[in-house]
């Protein structure tokens, strides 16, 4: 509850206008926010495991911003999570397994997601039409038609959606941007993305729980299994919601926690995991709005034998319209860094080329002879302050969203649903491509494949009843 009883201005405002949207859509206006330097920002965490942790600790810190309620289908997390926020922040949220229940708090001004993919755009569709602010995790969506409809649903609804790109909050990244865009080595002509991350084998398993005393452990950087799924435990899994706009399909361990990335249904590999942000900061330093106009990507499941279903090394190739190369490669088995990027981006120019790994550290190496030029060592110290606000990492990104929020400003956000959106598609036009197994070409100004019914049909999926993500183009005159 709020320690204010009467109606506030801020909570006057908000809901004025919530009526008023109903009435008008004016889709290119995001309404001021009523919210001032000392009022309160109440959020609901939509996935609590893994990312949403991290979501926890770095939103739970900014200065009048309180976790109000935690939400997920797991309410084995709950009690770990509930501690851990009294432990840190010195209150306990509220807890639901269902999230339309935070969303029809009024209460609740904005909510995060670390769900997996599958939910992000239903989750983010169903919080902006409860005029709720949206920060949801990368990549924007599961395909690329229900995308199109986030974006769709943030500007007739009259709020503010954040991906959770967290390079465009980073100093030095931003620091490179502009070094690319000012000429810094020449003229770039093309850009390269790795995601070179070994994985594990995750192994093959029954479908449905777990015996007593079998053993399902694996540990995937810091995120380390959660179990085990016996029977008991799956009693407070609430398996349906879980699924969601999904097709039903029987509880398996290896498509529940973290390994859902690695099954086409729920996930998009690597490519779509790691990889959205290589994709995001190659388009951004190649200063493309545009989407490539040839997209061509191979690979495959090499050396193991398991239940995944996405490739473990795949290479995609995105050619634009003047001829512009953009390549992007996961490989998830040992493999050398390229230059010293083992995850992370490169920019080819005219007069050299520039290397960032996934921390935002990046060098130049000018000329034939390679010699070194800018780097972003000093960087922070050289910024203006209005960058150096913006902060690094997660954390900037937190804060700029929050900022975002309090400001009302949809121009004052690092990375826009449409901006996330754009970049999320480069994902989903390269798996397309490897599904159908061939050189795709793409019509930018439609979000649609040329003259390939196939290729179309992988634009959206069949969702499963209730759980619909809506048609929203029709009252914005969208596509």
């Amino acid at each position: 509850m709020r320690e204010d009883h009467g109606m506030s201005r801020r909570t006057f405002v908000k809901r004025a206008g919530a009526g008023l949207a109903a009435v008008s859509v004016l889709p290119t206006i995001i309404p001021q926010s009523a919210f001032g330097a000392n009022d309160r920002i109440n959020l609901a965490i939509v996935g609590i495991r893994g990312q949403g942790g991290a979501h926890i600790s770095g939103f739970g810190k900014i200065e009048n911003v309180r976790i109000k309620t935690i939400v997920d289908v797991d309410e084995n997390l709950f009690p770990s999570r509930v501690k851990e926020i009294r432990e840190k922040f010195g209150y306990e949220p509220g807890t639901e397994y269902d999230m339309r229940r935070a969303f029809d708090d009024p209460d609740i001004d904005a909510v995060t997601f670390a769900t997996p993919n599958h939910w992000h755009a239903l989750g983010s569709i169903w919080a902006a039409q409860a005029k709720k602010h949206v920060y949801v995790e990368k990549p924007a969506s599961h395909g690329i038609w229900e995308g199109r409809q986030m974006v769709n649903a943030a500007r007739a609804n009259g709020v503010l959606m954040q991906v959770g790109f967290q390079n465009r909050s980073r100093v030095n990244t931003r620091a490179a941007i502009k070094l690319l865009h000012e000429g810094g080595i020449g003229k770039v002509y093309m850009g390269r993305g790795h995601c070179f991350k070994p994985r594990g084998d995750i192994g093959r398993y029954p479908d449905g729980p777990m015996g007593p005393n079998e053993k399902f452990a694996f540990t995937v950087d810091s995120d380390s299994y959660v179990g085990p799924y016996t029977r008991e435990y799956l009693e407070k899994v609430h398996y349906d919601l879980w699924i969601g706009p999904a097709k039903e399909l029987p509880f398996n361990r290896n498509r529940f926690h973290y390994n859902w990335h690695w099954n086409f249904e729920y996930g998009n590999g690597d490519t779509g995991n790691q990889g959205p942000h290589q994709l995001d900061v190659g388009r951004w330093g190649l200063n493309r709005n545009d989407y490539p106009v040839k997209i061509k990507s191979s690979g495959g499941m090499y050396i193991y034998d398991n239940a995944q279903n996405t490739p473990n090394t795949q290479t995609t190739i995105f050619e634009y319209e003047d001829g512009t190369i953009f390549e992007f490669a996961t490989r998830g088995l040992p493999t050398n860094p390229e230059g010293q990027v083992m995850i992370g981006n490169i920019w080819y120019g005219s007069e050299g080329r520039l290397e960032m790994d996934d921390g935002g550290n990046w060098k130049t190496y000018m000329g034939r002879k390679g010699e070194p030029g800018p780097d972003s060592s000093n960087i922070q110290a050289e910024e203006s302050n209005a960058l150096i606000t913006v902060g690094t990492g997660s954390s900037g990104h937190y804060n700029n969203f929050i900022a975002a929020v309090r400001s009302g400003k949809q121009t004052d956000l690092t990375c826009d649903i449409e901006e996330g959106h754009r970049s999320s598609v480069l994902a989903h036009l390269g798996n397309i491509s490897y599904l159908v197994g061939r050189e795709l070409r793409f019509d930018g100004t439609r979000e649609q494949f040329v003259d390939d019914p196939e290729a179309n049909a992988l634009l959206k999926r069949e969702y499963r009843e209730p759980y619909v993500v809506p048609d929203l183009s029709m009252a914005l005159g969208a596509r």
